[in-house]
C-alpha cells in the first residue's frame, strides 16, 4: 500500500540517542489517513509518531478496518524499504513492476523489497470487508541498493506451547522463540500475529537488546500492564526477556519488534532516502517515467509525486 497523502509529512529517524534502554509503557496516538477520494479506505497511521518514528527498523504502521470497502492503489513507486502485507479480513491483488501478480489471503504474507527502485498496484474486489495491516520496514545502507524482489508465504511458523493452550503466535517475519519465518529480512527483527482465545494467556520470549511495540488488532488485549485495545499502538521501550499477554475476551496483537536501528533516513511519501537531494532525484526520475519500471495489468495511470516541501528535508532523530 502507498502512502497516497497529497501533502506527505516528512519524517526523518534512525539513530540511537532517544532509544529506550528500559521498559516502558508508551502509548503513541495514531492520527486518520484518507487514501484517495471520497469513498476511499481510511487507516490509523501510528508510525511514524510524532514522538516515537521508528521501532527497530519498522517505520511504518497502517491499521485498517474492518469495514467495507474497496481498495484501489494506483502504481506508484517504493525505493530503500520493504512493504509487509498482512491481512485479518478480506483479499488483495498485488501487482508490481516485476510481473508479480500475487492475490493474498488471512493468514499470508506478501513481501516487496523496493531496493533501489520498484512500483506497484494494489486492489481489491468492490465493496469487501477488508481488515489488515500495511507495514514497511527500512533498509540498511548495505541494502538499500539491492535488486528489487517479490516474495509470497502462504504458510507461515507458529509458536506454541503446552502451558498456554487458547495462544497461537504466528511469526511473520523475523525470529521470536526459536522460530523462524521464511520471509528475508536485512535487520535483525521481529513481527509477529498473536490470536487469543477468551481467557487465554501466555509469556512471549523477547530480546533484551530490541525495542519493541505492541498494536491490538481486534478485542482488548491485556499486553504488560496495559489493557490494549484497538487504536494506539503501545511502545514498550527496551530491557525485556519476556512480555505477558492475556485477554479476557477473544483479541488479536501485533507484535513488532528490533535491534535499534542505527542510521539516520529520511522518509517522504512513498520513498526512504537518506538527505532530500537523494529524495528529489527519487521524484524526478519517477515523474521523468524512469527507474521504477512499469506495472503491468492495472490500467490504471501512476500515481503523481506530491510537490516537495520548500523546506529541504532533513533529519532530525527519533523523536522530537
Amino acid at each position: 500500500m502507498s502512502n497516497l497523502e497529497t501533502d506527505p509529512r516528512e519524517s526523518a529517524c534512525g539513530g540511537l540517542a532517544d532509544v529506550s534502554a528500559k521498559p516502558v509503557n508508551e502509548l503513541l496516538t495514531g492520527r486518520d489517513v484518507v487514501l484517495g477520494g471520497p469513498r476511499a479506505m481510511k487507516v490509523t497511521r501510528t508510525l511514524p509518531n510524532r514522538d516515537v518514528r521508528m521501532v527497530g527498523a519498522w517505520c511504518f504502521v497502517d491499521h485498517y478496518g474492518p469495514e467495507r470497502a474497496t481498495m484501489h492503489v494506483p502504481p506508484h513507486p517504493h525505493t530503500g524499504l520493504q512493504t509487509v502485507s498482512w491481512l485479518v479480513e478480506g483479499e488483495v491483488l498485488h501487482r508490481d513492476s516485476l510481473g508479480s501478480e500475487q492475490l493474498i489471503r488471512p493468514g499470508q504474507l506478501n513481501l516487496m523489497t523496493a531496493g533501489r527502485a520498484i512500483s506497484h498496484a494494489e486492489e481489491s474486489s468492490a465493496e469487501a470487508v477488508l481488515h489488515g495491516v500495511q507495514l514497511w520496514v527500512a533498509l540498511p545502507a548495505a541494502a538499500r541498493e539491492t535488486a528489487p524482489a517479490f516474495e509470497h508465504h502462504p504458510a507461515l511458523p507458529t509458536l506454541t506451547a503446552a502451558s498456554s493452550p487458547g495462544v497461537t503466535v504466528t511469526v511473520i517475519m523475523g525470529e521470536l522463540g526459536g522460530v523462524t519465518s521464511p520471509a528475508t529480512v536485512h535487520t535483525p527483527l521481529v513481527g509477529a500475529e498473536m490470536t487469543l482465545e477468551a481467557g487465554a494467556g501466555t509469556s512471549v520470549p523477547l530480546r533484551p537488546g530490541f525495542e519493541y511495540a505492541a498494536l491490538a488488532l481486534s478485542g482488548t488485549v491485556r499486553v504488560g500492564e496495559t489493557d490494549l485495545a484497538p487504536g494506539p499502538l503501545l511502545y514498550l521501550g527496551s530491557g525485556r526477556s519476556e512480555l505477558a499477554v492475556s485477554a479476557e475476551v477473544p483479541g488479536r496483537l501485533l507484535l513488532l519488534g528490533g535491534e535499534p536501528f542505527e542510521e539516520r533516513i529520511v522518509m517522504w511519501w512513498n520513498f526512504v532516502g537518506r538527505s532530500h537531494e537523494e529524495i528529489a532525484g527519487f521524484r524526478r526520475e519517477w515523474m521523468e517515467g524512469e527507474g521504477f519500471g512499469t506495472v503491468p495489468g492495472t490500467g490504471a495511470a501512476p500515481l503523481p509525486a506530491p510537490e516537495l516541501p520548500l523546506t529541504p528535508l532533513k533529519a532530525r532523530g527519533r523523536r522530537r
